[in-house]
């Protein structure tokens, strides 16, 4: 069911050679749901909550038996899941949600990293705010966009599902659409940076960024020792000036000395904006992600 050991960027690649979608935004929003599982051809350009009734409420029975051959369906783990899937993905806010205590926590996730279902990213301490003693929680991320999403909206509402009333799966849905895409949108766009800047000066590490005050969807160092710092805006309008000064503000106040600031819009950029843009200041739109089709 499930795709094996394989990156987002080729998981990605692979959804979309699979689904032929007519754009960039139909791709990411569909993979979000759908991605890192084998399906027929799914129809991208069709409005996603009935392709999610079609494709996983109708089967619901099926795939969750196939979800449960891969977390083994307790309980534990799928409380951790669901919180992980539901909030930021910080481990104390994950183990507050799902009510664990941390060594148990700690233990479901070292066991959920064991069978490939979540994955560590631990927090960057070269050179930030952080106190000596201070300690910051490290993300957990799924391995597959579409555990996400069942983990978002149909393990934790299985009864209704069930039993065939989808009304609650609905709603939590058409409240969450935008933001759900959101997290994909910033992995994908790390997983381009990382493509278009490794041509002239390969990325070494990518990643977000984040301690006890701030958060960055894009901090990376190039072989040359060149720092990136970046933000992506996965909304209907034109990121403006501010962004940049924003992400200014960030780093002076994290003690970052970011060379190259990257922004990366799904509905491009404001003229004033685009005036700023250079070799410091790289401005990213989804006509852009065809890179990672290469």
């Amino acid at each position: 069911m499930l795709s094996k050991d394989q990156t987002l960027q080729e998981q990605f690649k692979i959804f979309y050679n699979e689904h032929k979608p007519k754009n960039f935004e139909d791709a990411i929003e569909k993979f979000a749901i759908f991605g890192g599982v084998g399906w027929g051809e799914i129809d991208t350009s069709k409005e996603s909550y009935g392709l999610i009734k079609k494709l996983i409420l109708d089967d619901y029975s099926y795939i969750r038996n196939d979800v449960n051959d891969i977390t083994t369906g307790a309980p534990l783990y799928h409380s951790l899941l669901s919180a992980i899937a539901m909030g930021d993905g910080k481990t104390h806010s994950s183990y507050k949600r799902a009510k664990l205590e941390k060594d148990v926590g700690d233990r479901a996730v070292e066991e959920l990293v064991e069978r490939n279902i979540i994955r560590v990213e631990k927090p960057k301490k070269e050179f930030t705010s952080w106190a000596e003693n201070e300690t910051i929680d490290n993300k957990l991320y799924f391995t597959s966009p579409f555990l996400r999403f069942w983990f978002a909206f149909v393990s934790p509402l299985f009864k209704g599902i069930r039993d065939k009333n989808y009304e609650e799966v609905k709603k939590r849905w058409q409240n969450r659409e935008t933001e759900f895409s959101n997290l994909i949108f910033t992995q994908l766009s790390n997983e381009l940076i990382k493509k278009e800047f490794s041509k002239k000066d390969e990325i070494l590490e990518i990643s977000s960024y984040w301690d006890k005050k701030i958060e960055l969807d894009i901090y990376a160092k190039t072989k040359s020792g060149k720092i990136i710092v970046g933000s992506t805006k996965y909304t209907n309008a034109k990121v403006k000036k501010s962004e940049l000064t924003r992400l200014q503000e960030l780093c002076k106040e994290a003690k970052i000395d970011a060379g190259i600031f990257v922004i990366v819009s799904k509905k491009g950029f404001s003229s004033e904006l685009k005036t700023l843009k250079g070799e410091n200041l790289k401005l990213l739109t989804l006509k852009n992600f065809k890179a990672l089709m290469e």
